[in-house]
């Protein structure tokens, strides 16, 4: 993964002791509330319902083993002893002390790490595949491409204070599985028929207030001007995106009230201005990047010891269920890809304690070359596992309360952290999150239903991505009560779709019925081998409407 050069280094250590003179100066009350917002936001610090919030980058996904370690090491000493695992793949820490942030900053910076550019109105950690680098569907690894994305765009003098938020995705391989086209900039990295790579570029896809799909800017910019054509992107929403209403300032609402002919035209036209300019990317670049991302010293794996794993899954029912859900395929024979369950009903979905965090460092050392990555599920992947070792490393995860095989089910529900600590919430998420849970806890019977991803959001911000859920829940608020609104049909791999609204809200306590009765639908309309995004696109919103606002 990358590492810091002298440069980086002084970089972050600098803004870190800029930021403490600012609070030291805030806390004396020489720096106004108003004042201090832009300097904390650029920092990473919220003020939530009940106490300040620091949200920590994860570039791309990619954690050390002895960053995490750090981690776990600031939320003891800093916060509650635990962290939060979001959908863009940082941390966060919901119970800081507002004097400690700048310690904590500084903790952060001897690990390479930082806050930087984690909320504000600027451009925002860049997300990509989770297994990016051994799957096998992989046309391009994607993560020396993420790496240019974060050095050019943090920092950048001219992006700093965007209409809004702006947010990148990427992916090289042939399934999508980094949301690109519900960003609002999606890149997808492939190859021509020379092997020469290309890239796809999509803008106006997003969450929130009005989701929208990303549509098709540019199907195959050359490599070399990757950058060069952000920028154009980037400028020309930096200009005509609307100031005037929040609500209305996301480059998506630019790119569907223009139009993407006339959206491309600005672009082309901006690009005009930057094309083959300083920013124009060589091979050089492309290989320095590249040389952070090399590959581990994986040893060979005997033929009898795959074999004896695959004799395991065989014999073994719940070493079994753990695999077909937990485990992927890697590009490398003999190797697999393991997903640690952070979704339990006893803790909010993406909380992993410090003494997790320790322990999952160390099981990164001993089986997956000291990294690991985040996911946009809120998990946790070891991405280099050797098959002779799985058995072991999963003993080892259930006895952290780790090894929940139920990665990909309904039990595997995203859910953002809700009205229990975010102010802009209108309802709770992780109460809802959890009474799903334990309604559905049989394995046998998540395991009948396949796939489904079920996404909770607290509000109309979309955190928790409840639009591009299989079935997505939304808190709303009517006078003052919380009621929760359900959709159906959401999708957000390589056909993605938003959820269509179910009908009129329900109380919180009625909502696992809800399901319950969505998922009745599915069961007896579904035919073989269908999944059920599969059965709602056959049959559409109506059956499960009726079925389930019947008297």
């Amino acid at each position: 993964m990358y590492r810091y050069d002298n440069h980086d280094q002084t970089l972050v250590e600098e803004r870190v002791e800029q930021f403490r003179d600012q609070m030291r100066r805030y806390l004396e009350g020489k720096i106004s509330d108003e004042e201090f917002l832009p300097l904390r936001v650029q920092n990473g610090l919220y003020v939530q319902r009940y106490a300040p919030m620091l949200r920590i980058a994860i570039p791309y996904g990619m954690l050390a083993s002895y960053q995490l370690r750090k981690l776990g090491e600031i939320a003891a000493r800093y916060d509650r002893g635990y962290g939060h695992f979001t959908t863009r793949t940082n941390l966060q820490l919901n119970w800081p002390k507002l004097e400690d942030v700048p310690d904590i900053l500084a903790e952060l910076a001897t690990v390479q790490m930082h806050a930087i550019q984690t909320s504000g109105n600027d451009i925002r950690n860049t997300t990509t595949d989770q297994f990016s680098g051994i799957a096998g569907d992989e046309e391009v690894d994607p993560r020396p491409w993420c790496e240019l994305i974060r050095q050019w765009s943090t920092f950048h003098p001219e992006f700093f204070y965007l209409p809004r938020k702006f947010k990148i995705a990427v992916t090289g391989a042939s399934d999508d599985r980094a949301a690109i086209q519900v960003h609002d900039v999606g890149l997808r990295l492939w190859r021509d028929d020379a092997g020469e790579v290309r890239v796809k570029v999509l803008v106006g896809g997003g969450l929130g207030r009005t989701p929208m799909i990303g549509e098709t800017i540019c199907e195959d910019l050359p490599w070399q001007h990757l950058l060069t054509y952000l920028e154009a992107i980037v400028r020309v929403y930096n200009q005509f995106g609307r100031r005037d209403n929040k609500f209305k300032a996301r480059i998506k609402i630019l790119t569907k009230a223009l139009g993407v002919d006339e959206m491309r035209r600005r672009v082309e036209e901006e690009w005009a201005h930057l094309k083959d300019g300083p920013q124009t990317l060589n091979q050089q670049a492309i290989d320095e990047m590249a040389s952070h991302f090399v590959e581990p010293p994986r040893r060979e794996i005997d033929a009898s010891d795959i074999e004896s794993y695959e004799a395991l899954r065989r014999n073994n029912r719940a070493f079994a269920r753990f695999v077909t859900n937990n485990v992927t395929d890697h590009k490398v024979s003999g190797y697999k890809a393991v997903t640690l369950s952070l979704k339990r009903s006893s803790q909010s979905p993406g909380d992993v304690t410090s003494e997790q965090m320790a322990a999952i460092a160390d099981l990164a050392d001993d089986y997956s070359f000291g990294e690991l990555r985040v996911t946009h599920e809120q998990n946790l992947v070891l991405t280099d596992v050797a098959v002779d070792q799985i058995e072991e490393l999963w003993h080892k995860l259930d006895e952290l309360g780790l090894a929940n095989p139920t990665v990909g089910t309904l039990a595997d529900l995203i859910c953002c952290p809700g009205g229990d600590y975010c102010a802009l919430a209108n309802a709770k998420s992780i109460p809802v999150a959890q009474a799903i849970q334990e309604r559905f806890e049989s394995l046998d019977f998540l395991y009948d239903l396949g796939p489904l991803d079920l996404n909770i959001s607290g509000c109309m911000n979309a955190c928790g991505h409840h639009h591009v859920g299989h079935i997505g829940i939304l808190g709303v608020d009517k006078k003052g009560e919380e009621y929760y609104q359900i959709s159906l049909g959401g999708s957000q791999g390589n056909e993605a779709s938003l959820g269509k609204i179910l009908g009129p809200s329900f109380f919180r306590e009625d909502v696992p019925g809800v399901i319950d009765k969505v998922l009745q639908v599915y069961v007896g309309e579904r035919q073989p081998d269908e999944t059920f995004i599969d059965t709602y696109r056959r049959i559409g919103l109506k059956p499960f409407k009726e079925f389930v606002y019947a008297a």
